[in-house]
């Protein structure tokens, strides 16, 4: 049994972030979502809800959902690649954004971004599928060997 929950304890140390449970308390109360990564399987959402100790004031629960693909390859884009057994998860990087965002200061209009990390690569888990993976793969036509680009997400490689 303890060698069984290794891996998990294992994943929770890697998060360098601590994963608390919650209880579910009968609060309807808006819940937010901060990100949605799919890229690395994560949903951060937030709520505010009564406080345990004091029920007229409300705290902020965030709840961490991490969908650990176990399928997943070390290069997603090759089928032939070894599986993933490494899932490194930083809210730093969960949390960056960046698309940029138009601010206005002194009068002006400029463009910027809300994270200084954007031009290093990001490491997917599993298919973004707002973007397009393809691979090549031999095909034998009548004794012939082509070489064939092959589309691994096709809904987002080919316009409707």
């Amino acid at each position: 049994m303890k060698s069984s929950l290794l891996p998990w304890v294992a994943l929770a140390v890697s998060l360098e972030f601590v994963l608390v449970a919650g209880t579910l308390l009968d609060y309807d109360a808006e819940e937010r979502v901060l990100v949605n990564n799919k890229c690395k399987c994560t949903t951060v959402t937030s709520r505010l809800v009564p406080s345990k100790e004091n029920p007229d004031e409300e705290i902020l629960e965030r709840n961490i959902r991490i969908t650990v693909p176990l399928r997943s390859r070390q290069n997603i884009s090759d089928p032939t690649s070894p599986l993933r057994t490494t899932f490194v998860y930083r809210m730093a990087e969960l949390c960056k954004k960046c698309d940029p965002v138009e601010v206005e200061l002194g009068g002006e209009i400029y463009e910027a971004q809300q994270s200084t990390s954007c031009n290093e690569p990001e490491t997917c888990y599993t298919y973004n599928r707002d973007k397009c993976y393809t691979t090549t793969f031999p095909f034998i036509y009548h004794g012939e060997t082509k070489h064939i680009q092959a589309a691994l997400t096709p809904a987002s490689c080919y316009a409707d």
